[in-house]
């Protein structure tokens, strides 16, 4: 069976279009929501149905805001004239006289799979909303390009954020249809959801593990570049909170780590000693790069890139939030005074340090930070949170 989108699916579904197009129907949408074409959803919706407004994330509709904590505003689409609201501006939340404008609201964000990036958090967001003001939401079904693998600590109570909507592992291996369903049945909502499935999707296939191989890559936000990228990210997230740089600035943003001061020759070498086992399935190239902007500007730094664009890459071996891990206990292992974690509000969390509103919790931090644990300790407390989600998400799997 060739492979459809679920915007595809619906496009060609004569009967759902014609109930549609006797409704009010919002879209929520960014640069990534288009076709096989790159024809993009808003385009092709509006031509098809007409769209009564339009919803953007965080980086905004159109995908503008490089950096994170870059607010989006509302606006008038020039051609369409429909509004299309920023529910990463002066709100989180779409408010009533948001929800007012539309009947139905349709779904079409590609997600990276990992609980941090924020469109799962905004997926939520928009089902409570749905729930109360009685509107129906429908989800146009798109790959997880991390596949099926899960990694990670769950989050934890109370540690709860715009980066951290509900208890689940890092990398969850869901796609934002499955978690729609986790989410309704998580927190008992009471909304009319519809998950639009693909067509001939096989999350696990060998050599597509998550991305279809017949579909081009577009960043879903500025720094997704690659599907590299979206491969390592769960791992490489976490730099955003330490003081070492997660490549941003250069052109392999989140796929290339490190810092100035550090030798990376004997962290690598350190890493390979203790946790050889955390380290396969995957390239790691030792590199220098100058972020042109951001940390570390115009200063040279070194560090390593991760590689999963080679015959080498085994995706049920990868595992980048482990690597992450093991990294910055090598760091503090050889360089006991380096100051790892950045102090300031991420993601507008007060009073909280950012590594662990990150990781969904203190319990990393505090493991790199014990002189006295070792990799088998964080593997047996990783695998306690992961077997316990494979179980969780079972009954929302969809393919």
């Amino acid at each position: 069976m060739a492979f459809q989108l679920g915007l595809e699916v619906l496009l060609q579904n004569q009967k759902l279009v014609k109930e549609l197009k006797k409704k009010r129907v919002a879209l929520v949408c960014h640069p990534a929501s288009v076709d096989q074409n790159l024809q993009h959803s808003l385009d092709l919706l509006h031509k098809k149905i007409g769209l009564s407004a339009a919803f953007g994330p965080q980086h905004g509709v159109k995908g503008e805001k490089q950096d994170n904590m870059v607010e989006s505003d509302d606006f008038i689409h020039s051609e369409y004239q429909i509004p299309i609201f920023s529910l990463y501006g002066e709100v989180r939340t779409p408010t009533k006289e948001m929800m007012e404008t539309f009947d139905v609201v349709l779904f079409d964000l590609q997600d990276l799979g990992c609980r941090i990036y924020t469109f799962i958090t905004t997926l939520l967001y928009i089902m409570q909303e749905c729930a109360r003001y009685q509107k129906q939401i429908l989800i146009l079904d798109r790959p997880n390009p991390a596949g099926r693998p899960v990694e990670g600590f769950s989050l934890r109570e109370g540690w709860e954020s715009f980066v951290g909507a509900a208890s689940f592992p890092m990398r969850h291996g869901l796609t934002c249809g499955e978690m729609a369903l986790y989410y309704k049945n998580e927190f008992q909502l009471d909304v009319d959801l519809k998950v639009i499935k693909m067509k001939g999707y096989k999350p696990e296939a060998s050599g597509q593990w998550g991305w279809p191989t017949s579909r081009a890559w577009v960043n879903p936000s500025p720094n997704a570049p690659t599907l590299n990228m979206a491969r390592a990210y769960s791992g490489t997230v976490l730099i955003e909170g330490t003081t070492l740089s997660e490549g941003r600035g250069t052109t392999r943003a989140l796929e290339q780590v490190g810092a100035s001061g550090l030798d990376y020759v004997r962290i690598l070498s350190l890493m390979k000693k203790k946790a050889p086992q955390w380290l396969k399935g995957v390239v790691l190239r030792e590199c220098y790069f100058e972020p042109t902007f951001h940390k570390y500007e115009k200063k040279l730094c070194h560090g390593f890139q991760f590689h999963t664009d080679l015959p080498a890459y085994k995706h049920d071996q990868f595992k980048p939030f482990r690597i992450i891990a093991l990294m910055l206990k090598c760091i503090r292992e050889l360089y006991p005074d380096y100051p790892i974690y950045r102090d300031f509000a991420y993601e507008y969390t007060v009073g909280k340090l950012a590594f662990d509103v990150i990781n969904g919790g203190p319990e990393l931090r505090e493991w790199i930070e014990s002189p006295h644990t070792q990799p088998k300790d964080l593997e047996a407390a990783l695998r306690r949170d992961e077997k316990q989600w494979l179980k969780v998400r079972r009954p929302f799997l969809l393919y």
